[in-house]
């Protein structure tokens, strides 16, 4: 990784919906002007709604996997995003440089039902992710 390119880790509990999300948007939000990866507290698995929603506009994370936020713990991280409230609380250290920012959003797999029930939850927690990083992290952040 280039030394002089900045970097955003987006972070959540299981890096399995929210952060998997996130980093895909953010992707493309960004372009190659940043390096952005996701991690997790407790990392599990990708979850196939959020695979599902976000290839239902285009971004393909389906050979994503759910990453440990120790992983990263040794690359120059610029920005740590938190998407979820367990991950602001359970966040290692980083360097001083690192910037801290959180907004929390719902978790959509623990919305229960059928199919149609949760891939509707995930689309809506994807939309509100995608404002929010083009309308605020992008433009008030990270100055995109």
């Amino acid at each position: 990784m280039p030394e002089n390119k900045p970097s955003v880790l987006i972070l959540c509990t299981g890096n399995s919906a929210r952060s998997q999300m996130a980093e895909g948007l953010l992707r493309r939000i960004c372009g190659n002007s940043y390096d952005v990866f996701s991690g997790g507290t407790k990392p599990s698995i990708v979850r196939p709604e959020a695979i599902a929603v976000l290839g239902e506009i285009g971004i393909d994370i389906s050979g994503h996997r759910s990453k440990s936020v120790d992983e990263f713990l040794d690359v120059p991280i610029d920005y740590v995003l938190t998407v979820c409230d367990n991950a602001k609380g359970d966040c290692p250290y980083f360097p001083a440089r690192t910037r801290f920012v959180h907004y929390a959003f719902d978790d959509p797999a623990s919305v229960e039902g059928d199919e149609e029930t949760r891939l509707s939850a995930f689309r809506r927690v994807r939309d509100e992710i995608d404002g929010y990083l083009r309308e605020d992290f992008a433009k008030n952040i990270i100055g995109l």
